[in-house]
This record gives structure tokens, sequence and C-alpha cells, in this order.
């Protein structure tokens, strides 16, 4: 697959939506990527995901143990990784605002993850799963994503796959294109804290 397969894979889930939306962190795009659309297709889902793990070098691969994905956007992403992989998937979630895991996952001490995202644009969410991970004993030896829109800024103090690299603008609130003002904005991710 290449960038126009992936990016077609989006178009065909209506997975791709254009006006004036609030991301997770806060920011302010023109375009937004509604990934659990694209995953709602478990085929779809299990041929993006076989591409990313077809991408992730060798020694990476071989040495993942487990995939752990934040919760909710993570979820099945995480899942068809693990599938992918051969490997187990678990989530972590945020009761009380902050990651952990729960249900009776458990990692065992030293256990090599991948932390697995659906779309990463600042990493707090990435990085805030990480944390987690690594205080229940886990070591993240890699981060993957459907889609990294952070213009490749992103740092996530492990190495990171994006199946999809798009240079998406994003604005903070108070510093809007008229053109974006314009528009209401609405929120469609799951995070409500942010806005």
């Amino acid at each position: 697959m290449d960038n126009d397969d992936i990016l077609a894979e989006f178009r065909a889930a209506e997975a791709l939506l254009e006006g004036h939306f609030i991301l997770s962190s806060g920011l302010r795009s023109p375009r937004y990527l509604q990934c659990a659309r694209v995953l709602a297709d478990p085929a779809r889902a299990s041929r993006l995901a076989s591409e990313l793990v077809s991408r992730l070098p060798k020694e990476i691969r071989d040495s993942i143990d487990i995939v752990v994905s934040p919760a909710m956007g993570g979820v099945i992403v995480g899942h068809e990784m693990g599938r992918a992989l051969g490997v187990e998937a678990l989530f972590v979630e945020r009761p009380e605002g902050v990651f952990e895991l729960r249900r009776g996952f458990r990692l065992k001490p030293g256990q090599r993850v991948l932390m697995m995202e659906d779309v990463v644009t600042t990493g707090l969410s990435s990085r805030e799963a990480i944390a987690a991970i690594e205080a229940a004993g886990g070591k993240v030896v890699a981060a993957g994503a459907l889609v990294d829109r952070s213009n490749g800024s992103v740092e996530l103090g492990v190495p990171f796959f994006p199946l999809i690299r798009l240079e998406v603008p994003t604005y903070a609130a108070d510093a809007l294109p008229p053109e974006l003002a314009a528009i209401p904005a609405i929120k469609p991710g799951s995070r409500k804290e942010a806005a």
C-alpha cells in the first residue's frame, strides 16, 4: 500500500471530514480523520494494521511481546495490531483522568510493549499512555499510529511508526484564520476535558 491507497481507505469509509474541528489537544483544524469510521470495517482495519506491521523494522517487530493502546481511540487499532503481530492486546483508560491498566489487565515486569494510537497530533495522549505502561512495569519499545498529524514534530521518547503522515494545519483557538472562525466548531473526538 502506498499513501494514495491508505487515503483511499479513509475516503471509502467517509472518515476524512472537512469543517471546523476541536481536536483532543484543544487545537483547531479544518480537517479531521475519524479513525473510528475507518476501523468499523474489520477487513479494512485488518488491512491497515497488517500494512503497518509490515513497515516495522524486523528487530522491533520481533521484540514486541504485547500491544497496549489508550482508550478509546486506540482500542480497535491496538487489537488489530495485536492480531497482526500474533500477540495479546490490552488498553489503558482514564477513569479518573489519568491513564491506568484496569479490568484485570497486567504487564509482566520488563514486558516489551508497542503502544498503539489511532491518530497522534501533539503526542499528549501517547506520552500519557507510555507513562502509564511504564508505571505498570512494561517497557515501551516503540509507538505506532494509523495517522501522524504532528507535521513531523511529535517526540514520544521511543521510535514512532505511523502508517501515514498527514500535514493538516492546526491552530490555537485564539489564532484561527477568518475562514475557519466563520464555521461553528464541533468536537468529534472522545476527550471531553480539552475544549
